[in-house]
């Protein structure tokens, strides 16, 4: 094996990989999928694991929390699939035929000195956030249906027997209705012509604006998730304390490391970023590509810090809480007479 004398050893063949690069155009494209897939990767194997392995915790408690992260997760991924599936690919029609849903003066706005409209930062904030903003749309469904699923996840997967609740509702569905990709197209082509939108754009299109969004999502979901576990009569009062402890301290301390890794790993993705344009250079989907770097470096850190590390901590941090009457959850008022009486 011959190296060279200034010790240049390429990595092109890992940076030509067919499947790395399919990846990063699948999280420009579908970047709330991109983070519901990898957390339904992580969430069924490594949170499970790193909840089960706290040491001196309460094993119910470790059962609810793992039962929460499997409903999440799920919830998470099916919705996301609903979402933002119909609304990345009514980008990509943009993305093809700029001129057939977007206005003239918005194009040259949004395009700046770029050489296409695609390639453009003031065009990949703007869609970006109608991609990664489909994340948020789902995030109060999600929080919602992941408690409604915990009961049943703790009966099958940990055979914990149900509440005794005679009168529970069941009858609450959740419908989604599509209006076509091509009708989403041209709502969205409405919205980007707005002039409030691409002045938006011009002024935050170097921000860190995936790391916001995901921190925003997260915070958004965990307090609807700890309001909806409050209020649910299918899991035991006793263990709720636990469980919303455990997910306000996951999502604190994930959107606090997440902001602090991502800014450690700014210079090796930088480093990243230089090897690849040289491995790919003049390749036609570069710049989408790039963009996947972009997308998938806070989805990637976040979620691996959230799913890896801070399960193991949380849990301890929860244990504690729930067995410290200073962190009494108040008391819940009666929703009707019947259980005023009780």
């Amino acid at each position: 094996m011959k190296v060279n004398s200034n010790r240049d050893i390429s990595f092109k063949g890992f940076y030509n990989n067919k499947a790395l690069k399919k990846s990063l155009e699948f999280a420009a494209d579908y970047g709330a999928m991109f983070a519901a897939t990898t957390t339904l990767a992580l969430s069924t194997f490594a949170r499970p694991a790193a909840i089960m392995l706290a040491p001196h915790t309460d094993k119910e408690n470790k059962k609810f929390a793992c039962a929460k992260s499997l409903a999440s997760s799920i919830a998470q991924f099916i919705l996301t699939f609903l979402v933002a599936t119909p609304i990345g690919n009514a980008i990509k029609n943009i993305d093809r035929e700029p001129q057939k849903y977007l206005k003239n003066e918005t194009i040259k706005n949004l395009q700046k000195t770029s050489k296409t409209l695609v390639e453009s930062k003031n065009y990949e904030f703007a869609t970006q956030l109608f991609k990664l903003g489909s994340g948020l749309i789902v995030s109060i469904p999600k929080a919602i249906l992941t408690a409604a699923c915990m009961p049943f996840i703790l009966q099958k997967i940990f055979h914990k027997p149900k509440p005794h609740h005679e009168d529970l509702d069941n009858n609450n569905e959740l419908s989604f209705k599509g209006k076509g990709v091509e009708k989403i197209s041209k709502g969205i082509g409405k919205v980007l012509d707005k002039k409030w939108l691409q002045n938006f754009s011009e002024k935050y299109k170097d921000s860190n604006f995936v790391m916001h969004i995901i921190a925003l999502t997260d915070a958004l979901t965990t307090g609807t998730f700890i309001h909806e576990v409050y209020e649910s009569d299918n899991i035991e009062e006793r263990r709720k304390k636990a469980v919303m402890y455990n997910a306000g301290i996951s999502t604190a301390l994930s959107i606090g490391t997440g902001y602090l890794f991502d800014k450690i790993m700014d210079k090796p993705t930088q480093k990243f970023v230089e090897n690849f344009k040289k491995a790919n250079k003049g390749q036609p989907n570069l710049e989408k590509q790039l963009l996947g770097i972009k997308v998938a470096k806070p989805i990637l850190i976040v979620g691996s810090v959230y799913y890896m590390i801070i399960p193991f901590i949380s849990t301890i941090l929860a244990d504690i809480a729930d067995h410290d009457p200073r962190f009494d959850l108040p008391h819940k008022k009666p929703k009707n007479k019947k259980d005023m009486k009780a």
